[in-house]
């Protein structure tokens, strides 16, 4: 007995020892620059317990048995650093680390930060753009674009050079939420399509979700862009200079506070600017272009200050000011936008723990204007403040996030449309947001619940959204993955989503009235959306990956403005009561889906990268139509955008001495866009009085439409090439020589056709380039 019981103590003495663990955390950083590393491994040598960095590259690893390890970091492209260390029982350890670029590529057993990525999560619909890839792509005018790279993600279409759009699996440009550093950017792309607003030198990542994105992202029903730029650089002055025909462009950054190898502390800038001179080239070096030329103009500005603590807390301060001007486009009308904004994000990493603590500040604003050769000018602004919080808590390989978002909108829009129709809109909205999602990690299965709620203060809505991912790893090579959830918004597009051109791009909010829909009203005021997405992954190799994917968005609610309005509907119009609800109401509800499937090869092993997508697609709506006799009725036909196949190639290949030079080509076909035929033309006369001569009034061509979209335009393809050398100057310096032809073998690829003259619009024809850009 007296042997059981010292036995007993002994056990109960000893596995307190057994239970005892602790945690390592910190940063990982470019030894050059003091950028963090992001997505690379951090482990502990010869165990199972190790993490990738985040976006911050920040890492953290928990629930280790004490003892000594070895922690070691590898990446692809940088050299393999391992420091020794001594975890503690129940404390965090904090060590961060630096990084150097490789002078000898890493062999191939070493798993790519991107491959350990998606085996850690679940990132269904999520194409991660870094710098290097954009970099791949040729350059339009000898300055490569992210504009350009967005246009190959599969489950993209983009409707054209000129004016042209992203519709993302079926939604709308209104549908797609874009962010930069955390703040909204209400129209990411110029009015010549082929730029967007952001400088690709500046940004670190991009994260493009083209559905069934989890619960900290809300207010959009079809996608989020989310661009996060790097911070200047901590530890010496930089500069990029770059001249092409289109436009020029300075870079510049640098340490006010230093960061040293032994003090991670630091103050740096970073200062963007870019202009434009596309209507100038247009008249003066490509006279072939169009006798209307291209009246393009924009200029683009940012600027961010960065803070970093030694312990890894960092505080951005950030702003950006936007604009565009396009000057009688195709003779018909003047436009011009501006965009701006600023903020604060800060993050914390509270000492002792494996808590992560991000909260922001921000407000943007964006206005636009438009005057044609009607005399009816259209207005529209939007302001936007919002704040933000979340903490995340890493539990071993699982994590746990929840956060708040307040936002208070202001949006004004004002217009008259050629039946003397006015609408004008002055709207002030909030939204209260908390969400939470629980990662959860078992065995090769990883499950990924969310849940968010909304209240929509102004419209007396509260809405739940629940979202879920999935992964689960067949095999070391093959993954099965899957998410869905609900989503909502209460933007609305100032222009129909049936309009082929229209640059004017505005907003409004979901108005307090009631809405109807076939003369009945609708329960709710807000646009509404459902995914379902699945697919697989497949590692062919290290180098070579597989990735498809089968989706379903239903939109069961989508809200715009009605064109066929002409009547106003209030207390000083009792006379238009008799007239249909259609031909009364500003605003027109509608519903729809979009299914499909995309599929995405990656190669990229030694000099050589290929980027193949292949989408196929089909989106629809239904909505209500009213004949020349006021019979409404009701219709279902594809969208203006329903490209039925999608074929993307990119191709990049590095050679000669020093791999100093780069040949790129990308190769893009498109099934023709449907659109709606014209049936033939009437003048209509309005009849101001009952004395008016039909015989002698001037009255207004009008066309008559036949069935909506139901003709194709023929389909669409394009090559772009380009040629790249660089001329080392210095240990910092370099001259690169961009050499490229956009549409090299001049097809005559269809924009639209003017209904009233017959006439063919086309995209832009062949444009040989040339570009140099000096960094120092």
């Amino acid at each position: 007995m007296k042997k059981t019981l010292i036995l007993i103590s002994l056990i109960f003495s000893i596995a307190p020892l057994f239970s005892q663990k602790g945690s390592i955390r910190g940063f990982v950083y470019e030894k050059k620059n003091g950028e963090p590393v992001m997505f690379t491994n951090v482990y502990l040598q010869g165990t199972n317990f190790g993490a990738s960095t985040d976006i911050n590259g920040y890492y953290s690893i928990t629930r280790i048995p004490v003892g000594k390890y070895t922690l070691m970091v590898t990446s692809i492209g940088y050299d393999t650093t391992q420091v020794n260390i001594t975890v503690e029982a129940n404390k965090t350890l904090e060590n961060n680390l630096t990084l150097s670029e490789a002078s000898v590529q890493l062999d191939e057993f070493i798993i790519s930060a991107e491959r350990q990525e998606m085996k850690s999560q679940v990132y269904t619909s999520l194409v991660k753009i870094s710098p290097k890839q954009v970099n791949m792509i040729p350059s339009i005018g000898g300055e490569r674009d992210i504009a350009q790279f967005l246009q190959v993600v599969p489950g993209v279409v983009f409707t054209g050079d000129q004016g042209g759009q992203l519709y993302i699996r079926g939604g709308a440009p209104i549908h797609n939420k874009v962010l930069l550093d955390g703040m909204v950017v209400y129209n990411p792309f110029h009015s010549i399509g082929i730029f967007s607003v952001f400088d690709t030198d500046i940004i670190r990542n991009t994260d493009v979700y083209t559905g069934g994105f989890n619960a900290e992202y809300g207010g959009r029903i079809s996608s989020i862009m989310d661009f996060t730029t790097k911070d200047g650089n901590r530890k010496d002055f930089n500069g990029k200079v770059s001249v092409n025909p289109f436009a020029s462009k300075i870079l510049l950054e640098g340490p006010i506070v230093k960061m040293t190898d032994d003090n991670y502390s630091s103050i740096s800038y970073l200062l963007s600017a870019k202009k434009s001179y596309i209507d100038w080239a247009s008249q003066n070096l490509y006279k072939h272009l169009d006798t209307l030329r291209l009246p393009f103009e924009f200029t683009d500005i940012y600027g961010k200050l960065s803070i970093n603590g030694r312990s890894g807390n960092k505080l951005n301060l950030f702003g950006f000011s936007f604009n565009d001007n396009v000057t009688n486009y195709q003779g018909l009308a003047d436009y011009n936008w501006n965009a701006g904004g600023g903020g604060a994000s800060l993050i914390l990493v509270p000492s002792g723990t494996s808590t992560m603590i991000n909260m922001g500040v921000n407000y943007s604003f964006y206005s636009i204007g438009m005057s044609g050769l009607d005399d009816l000018p259209r207005s529209s602004s939007i302001g936007n403040l919002g704040f933000n919080f979340s903490l995340q808590y890493f539990l071993g390989e699982s994590e746990f996030k929840y956060g708040v978002e307040l936002l208070n909108v202001q949006t004004k829009y004002s217009h008259t449309s050629r039946f003397n129709y006015e609408l004008v809109m002055d709207q002030r909205t909030s939204e209260i947001a908390a969400y939470a999602k629980y990662k959860l990690v078992w065995g090769n299965l990883i499950f990924d619940p969310g849940i968010r709620f909304t209240n929509y203060t102004s419209l007396s809505e509260n809405v739940l959204e629940p979202r879920a991912g999935l992964k689960w790893s067949i095999t070391e090579t093959l993954r099965f993955k899957a998410s869905g959830g609900l989503y909502s918004q209460n933007l609305i597009a100032a222009n129909s989503d049936r309009d082929v051109v229209n640059l004017f791009s505005g907003f409004l909010s979901a108005p307090e009235n009631e809405l109807f829909y076939q003369d009945k009203p609708i329960k709710s005021n807000l646009q509404k959306s459902k995914h379902i997405v699945a697919g697989f992954e497949f590692d062919f190799t290290n180098y070579f990956t597989a990735n498809v994917e089968a989706y379903y968005k239903g939109f069961d609610q989508l809200i715009g403005i009605n064109r066929l309005a002409r009547y106003p509907n209030d207390l000083q119009h009792v006379d238009n009561v008799l007239y249909p609800n259609l031909l009364k109401n500003a605003l027109i509800v509608e519903d729809g889906n979009a299914y499909g499937l995309d599929f995405l090869f990656k190669y990229n092993k030694d000099q050589v990268y290929l980027w193949f997508v292949y989408s196929m697609g089909f989106v629809n709506r239904t909505a209500e139509f009213i004949d020349l006799e006021f019979e409404q009725y009701e219709q279902t036909f594809p969208t203006h955008f329903d490209r039925r196949h999608t074929i993307n190639l990119v191709a990049s290949y590095t050679f000669g001495k020093g791999l100093l030079w780069e040949v790129s080509g990308r190769w893009n076909f498109g099934s023709g866009f449907p659109f709606t035929p014209n049936q033939g033309f009437y003048e209509s006369i309005t009849f101001p009085n009952i004395y008016e001569d039909y015989t002698t009034s001037q009255g207004y061509l009008q066309v008559l439409y036949g069935e909506t979209n139901s003709k194709r335009l023929p389909t669409y393809h394009r090559f772009d090439i380009n040629l790249k050398h660089t001329i080392h100057l210095g240990n910092k310096s370099e001259l690169v020589f961009d050499v490229g032809a956009t549409n090299a073998y001049n097809r005559d690829n269809v924009f639209y056709v003017h209904r009233i003259r017959n006439k063919t619009v086309n995209q832009l024809p062949i444009m040989p380039s040339i570009g140099m850009s000096i960094t120092f």
